[in-house]
């Protein structure tokens, strides 16, 4: 099955996954841990277990970079 993955704010790309993928296994794909990033399909968050049933789907990150600067 082939997914357009739109990581916000950072681009869109386009993953060929199994037809028994989970939405943690595109999350992986896609290059981040499935704790640091969520699934939204029609802008629902969707379980990680799932098996991938979307073309197109929406990677929030929710753990991003760090402090920039002096402390």
């Amino acid at each position: 099955m082939d997914v357009t993955v739109e990581v916000v704010g950072e681009g869109v790309d386009e993953y060929s996954l199994a037809a028994d993928a989970t939405y943690d296994d595109l999350i992986c794909a896609a290059g981040y841990h499935p704790q640091e990033a969520s699934a939204l399909v029609d802008g629902s968050p969707v379980p990680g277990d799932r098996v991938v049933d979307a073309e197109e789907v929406r990677v929030l990150r929710l753990i991003k970079g760090g402090a920039t600067g002096d402390a």
